[in-house]
């Protein structure tokens, strides 16, 4: 990382006069980290802890506000500027850092769908479109993001608001539909259509997509109106270290059942310690290159034909290629490093 670090039994450890700014930025990454992964049992706890103690009304009291807001996922949560611009999202972008480069325009008069590949072990460039933290929203200031997430992160207690003060909403058809179908335009879902399958593929250098089957989002996008939007991540495969699980081992067996089965895939990987370079749940530190492609109009069409879907995925995977192609090389990709699609 830059600075002079001292190696105990093989394990390079972080220097103890570390910057603090690069402290910071570590314990933004730990804040998102604790966020999306601890909250559901510290929530439990809580909860317990509460109904020991005496404050079972509050528990009450919110239970009845879940089943109030029990829907909101469904209609593009409540996005707040105030959680959307704290300091901690920039210290968060800066850790790697975290950029994106715009090729085209958004304007504000249409809805967009964002599709981003690839997937990597835990999507972490997907966070330019949770938070101002790399200054997105700055751009476009009249677009309203919402990242789409699996229907279960919003089964969980407080996290689920957590989750809609960053405008996450859930990643139903139902719900794009409502995002997309505003009339008044100026609304964007991100999707990695990837998903979990593509997730297994996340390997340093590698861009393995897992799309040629894909096309739930073309027909989303057909019947809304709302323009395709190809949106490649550099680096993000480069995050983690993955046990080797090629097609045809054990291991990646065990890995498909259980996705068939859960929908998650139990991924083997590890990273850098929080106080060490060498091993832990920590991504490196390796520069993220978000790159939004140009908007692909579409017509919107209640009910699309099979015909008409595979023709605009044929186009978006088109513009998808060209998009890495023509910025590959600026995002340290060797020239000859090609997509490959499954």
């Amino acid at each position: 990382d830059g600075f002079r670090m001292t190696r105990i039994l093989g394990v390079k450890m972080a220097p103890w006069n570390t910057p603090l700014r690069r402290r910071l930025q570590t314990a933004g990454v730990l804040y998102h980290f604790w966020a999306n992964s601890f909250t559901m049992l510290a929530v439990a706890m809580l909860f317990l802890f509460m109904l020991i103690c005496g404050l079972a009304p509050l528990v009450i009291l919110y239970s009845f506000w879940l089943w109030w807001d029990w829907d909101s996922p469904y209609h593009g949560g409540y996005a707040s500027r105030y959680f959307l611009n704290l300091r901690i999202h920039k210290w968060f972008a800066d850790y790697f850092p975290l950029k994106f480069h715009a090729t085209s325009e958004l304007p504000d008069d249409k809805n967009y769908l964002i599709v981003m590949h690839p997937h990597g072990v835990v999507g972490i460039s997907s966070y330019h479109f949770m938070s101002n933290g790399t200054g997105l929203m700055d751009r476009f200031p009249k677009i309203n993001f919402h990242v789409c997430t699996l229907v279960a992160n919003f089964w969980a207690p407080l996290r689920r608001e957590w989750l809609m003060l960053h405008g996450v909403i859930n990643c139903s058809k139902q719900s794009l539909h409502n995002v997309l179908g505003d009339s008044r335009g100026g609304q964007a879902a991100l999707l990695v259509v990837g998903g979990a399958a593509e997730a297994l593929d996340a390997h340093p250098g590698k861009h393995i997509l897992t799309l040629k089957t894909r096309k739930g989002f073309v027909k989303v996008a057909l019947e809304t109106g709302a323009s395709l939007v190809p949106c490649f991540a550099f680096g993000e495969n480069d995050l983690f270290l993955q046990a080797s699980n090629k097609e045809g081992t054990i291991l990646r067996w065990l890995q498909t059942l259980v996705k068939n089965f859960c929908g998650v895939s139990p991924i083997f990987f590890f990273g850098r310690g929080i106080f060490n370079y060498t091993f832990g749940f920590m991504p490196f530190r390796k520069p993220l290159n978000t790159v939004i492609g140009k908007p692909i109009p579409v017509e919107k069409t209640e009910n699309p034909t099979q015909e008409k879907i595979d023709e605009l995925h044929s186009l978006y995977i088109e513009r998808l290629t060209e998009l890495y192609e023509e910025n590959k090389e600026k995002y340290d990709v060797d020239a000859e490093n090609n997509l490959i699609l499954r």
